[in-house]
This record gives structure tokens, C-alpha cells and sequence, in this order.
């Protein structure tokens, strides 16, 4: 009889606790399914207000879940930081045309309406060296990015140089202070 109420407690623990694991496991799939990746962002160029007077501060990138993210700071710019990003064959730098290498399956180049300096002073208040991997950015890791490089400032703008993985749809927004640029990790949407 002793036996008989142990096996049956056994058995009613082991029936509760695979019951518990295919639920939650139910709860994750359904999860994953329903926060799908936005899409529709497309990879034509995009901009808005050209040049700014407020100088770059600093550049940030970040790792998500469906983008890989890059954020010009720019304080004190509102929320209507200029910008022109589009795709391009090789990264040519404005000022003077040079070619600069990018790692990547392709290059969106960037163009943020704040000059590296202070128009002000002429005082450095983004210390990005022409050619060089942007300062403080490190995007080893990253789904979609592959390379960063500074192009320099010219006429109140700031010139980025991104190396992302393909050509990839992209999304810029602008908040106050910030112009973000999201590239995707793919175009299907998926994870």
C-alpha cells in the first residue's frame, strides 16, 4: 500500500512538473512570435535639415534585438538635427573626395547637421580622426555592423562612414538632442 501511494505521488509530481515546462515553453514560442521585427524601412536615402550650428558631442552604438544602432549626440540641437544618410559604393569624403576604406558588405554614408568642433571657437568637441574607427566605438560582436569611420566635419556637418554586413532597410529618427540611425538585421522581419 506504501509502495502504491509513493509511485502514485511520483507519478502526479513528474505529470506537474512536464506540464509546468510545456507551458512555459508555449508561453516563450508565443512570445517570440507575437514581437515580430518592424519592417518597411526600406534602404533609399533618407535626410532632413542640412547643416547645424550646435556642435557633435559624441557617438554611441548599441546591439538589439531585430536592429543595430548608432546615436550622434548633439545637445542643445532640438529635435531637428540635420541629416542625409544613403548607401553608397565607397565612402568619399566631402571636403576633399578622398576615398576612405570601410569594411562591410555595404557603406551608408552619414551626414549629421553638427560640426565636430565648435563654430564658436574652432575648439574639438568630437575627437574623430579623419580615416580613423570612430573614438570609444567598438562594434566587434554586432549582427550588422562591421566598421566605423570618421570622415571628418566640412560647412557644419559631421561625415560618417558605416560598414554594415549587406545592404540592409534603415530607419533615422530624430529626438531631441539625438539623431538615431537603426539598420536591420535582415528584410524578412524575423529574429
Amino acid at each position: 500500500m506504501r509502495r502504491t501511494r509513493l509511485i502514485a505521488t511520483v507519478l502526479v509530481l513528474a505529470s506537474a512538473g512536464l506540464g509546468g515546462a510545456a507551458t512555459a515553453a508555449d508561453a516563450t514560442a508565443a512570445t517570440a512570435r507575437s514581437t515580430a521585427c518592424p519592417t518597411g524601412w526600406g534602404s533609399g536615402a533618407k535626410g532632413g535639415k542640412a547643416t547645424g550650428a550646435v556642435p557633435l558631442k559624441d557617438v554611441k552604438t548599441g546591439r538589439h534585438d531585430c536592429y543595430d544602432r548608432i546615436v550622434f549626440d548633439v545637445p542643445g540641437s532640438g529635435p531637428a538635427v540635420g541629416y542625409h544618410v544613403q548607401y553608397v559604393d565607397r565612402l568619399r569624403q566631402s571636403a576633399s573626395g578622398r576615398t576612405i576604406p570601410v569594411a562591410g558588405g555595404a557603406v551608408l554614408d552619414i551626414h549629421v547637421g553638427a560640426p565636430s568642433y565648435d563654430p564658436a571657437t574652432g575648439a574639438v568637441t568630437y575627437p574623430g580622426r579623419v580615416g580613423g574607427t570612430l573614438p570609444g566605438v567598438n562594434v566587434h560582436g554586432y549582427r550588422t555592423f562591421r566598421d566605423t569611420r570618421f570622415a571628418g566635419s566640412f560647412e557644419g556637418e559631421t561625415q560618417v562612414g558605416l560598414g554594415v554586413r549587406a545592404r540592409l532597410p534603415f530607419r533615422v529618427q530624430r529626438v531631441p538632442g539625438r539623431l538615431v540611425v537603426d539598420v536591420a538585421h535582415n528584410w524578412t522581419g524575423s529574429r
